[in-house]
């Protein structure tokens, strides 16, 4: 580690001259300011998303944007699958009003779903009125439950396969009213982290913790928030089932989580129609509460669909059904993120990793030496141009600012305005010792003159950390 006394080193006094600020960017003020208006103004700020008024609800992810949500998808998809041992699927984005009507969402949930008709099936039955229009009525789905209740059903099951857990993190489609919609936070059109587990009556309280453990390790661990539990019980109307198996589930997720020792409020009649439910809801730097993890107990999807399973006695029994998602909307959790960090993302989030700034950029030589890491970073640490790139390799968002501006200006503006998490500067010395200056940007006082092959090391344990 080098300080500006132990080498005389142009680009790291440079580097040390400025300090990284506070605010996400100049123009933002936090003390008045909503989270959708923060999170709209800093998703323009940063390239991050936009919507456009020819598909209000849904989002246009710009690569900068992208970049942040497929990491947050990516990071919990590998947590669902390696470590709490879900299993992979894909069910169709539309289906007939039939499947609607026997999960019972046709009846309870229809407002809030897009029927949709084939143009042709509508031309036909205007000219040809034999025809029952109705029967090729679809829907967008707003959940997945349905379709994974179908793929249980698609074999015999024996009681040693359960639980059974299938996962998908493919678009849903609801009906929000317009006037309702909001940034990322209220949409038409949005990813959920959606689980189902099908599981024998004595697997409910090991599959509720796992579950809630799993919570534990995304917002207290990870992203270290504070939330609050809710249980939410029974609607007064337009529910499924009998009396005594809403009294059975409730009562399970109580204690569940009187047992863990958490503490929990009650939302009474603001359960699903099909079971209640523990909503996780966390508070936004305005003190305003949202919704994210969400665990539901349904004893009648499993009664709707037939779905049943051989048990120890060579006779069939009914499954339970466990509705999971642990950041429910992929981006409303994105926007609750931008709201907390202000833009300011922690590394392995950042869409702007490591900014390379050439001191001379009208020099071939200069970006030679900064394509040269730049390369590296971006291709998981590989010089050979032959080399295929891997699942398991590391990819960081680097990227060179060669602009015409003097490199003072060109470190302040990414600092300030670009948030890129590290500086490396290149000048005469670092050409000459085939090394680079490199430095975070929240500390201007630690610089170090490093090889390509330590920058990247040092990432991949920056990556590995979530800070």
């Amino acid at each position: 580690m080098l300080s500006k006394r132990s080498i005389n080193s142009g680009s790291i006094s440079l580097l040390k001259r400025y300090k990284s600020t506070k605010s996400p960017s100049s123009k933002v003020k936090t003390t008045s300011t909503t989270t959708n208006q923060l999170t709209s103004q800093i998703g323009t700020d940063q390239e991050l998303f936009f919507n456009d008024p020819v598909s209000q609800g849904s989002t246009f992810f710009q690569p900068n944007g992208k970049f942040i949500f497929e990491t947050l998808k990516n990071f919990i998809t590998l947590q669902t699958l390696y470590k709490y041992g879900f299993k992979q699927v894909e069910t169709p984005l539309l289906f007939k009003k039939d499947l609607w009507e026997k999960s019972g969402h046709w009846k309870n949930y229809k407002e809030e779903m897009f029927k949709v008709k084939g143009y042709r099936e509508c031309e036909e039955h205007e000219h040809n009125h034999t025809i029952d229009a109705s029967a090729e009525e679809y829907s967008l789905k707003p959940m997945n439950c349905p379709g994974h209740a179908l793929l249980f059903k698609k074999q015999l099951r024996s009681y040693q396969e359960l639980p059974l857990r299938f996962y998908e993190n493919s678009p849903l489609h609801r009906n929000e009213r317009t006037g309702a919609l909001m940034g990322l936070t209220r949409l038409r059109k949005f990813h959920q982290d959606d689980g189902h587990i099908f599981c024998r009556s004595d697997q409910i309280s090991d599959e509720l913790k796992q579950c809630l453990k799993f919570l534990d390790l995304v917002y207290g661990k990870i992203f270290k928030f504070e939330y609050e539990l809710e249980v939410s019980t029974r609607p007064e109307t337009n529910y499924l089932g009998e009396l005594e198996e809403w009294d059975l589930a409730e009562s399970s997720l109580m204690n569940i989580l009187k047992e863990l020792g958490k503490p929990y409020t009650i939302n009474k009649g603001d359960g699903a129609f099909y079971g209640p439910k523990i909503d996780c809801k966390i508070k936004d730097n305005n003190g305003k509460k949202h919704q994210v993890a969400t665990i539901q107990l349904d004893f009648q999807l499993p009664k709707n669909f037939e779905l049943r399973f051989m048990n120890a006695n060579n006779e069939f029994e009914k499954p339970i059904m466990i509705h999971r998602a642990i950041l429910g909307s992929i981006e409303r959790f994105m926007a609750i993120l931008l709201d907390h960090y202000k833009g300011d993302w922690p590394f392995w989030l950042n869409p702007k990793q490591v900014a390379i700034l050439p001191i001379k950029t009208k020099e071939p030589k200069f970006l030679e030496h900064a394509k040269k890491l730049n390369d590296f970073l971006i291709k998981g640490g590989k010089d050979c141009e032959d080399d295929i790139i891997l699942r398991k390799d590391y990819h960081f968002r680097s990227y060179i600012d060669s602009r015409s501006e003097g490199v003072g200006l060109r470190i302040r503006d990414n600092i300030t305005n670009s948030k890129a998490g590290y500086l490396v500067i290149i000048g005469e010395k670092e050409i000459n010792e085939n090394k680079y200056s490199f430095r975070s940007s929240k500390n201007r006082e630690i610089v170090e003159l490093l090889t390509k092959e330590e920058i990247f090391d040092r990432l991949v344990k920056l990556e590995d950390s979530f800070e």
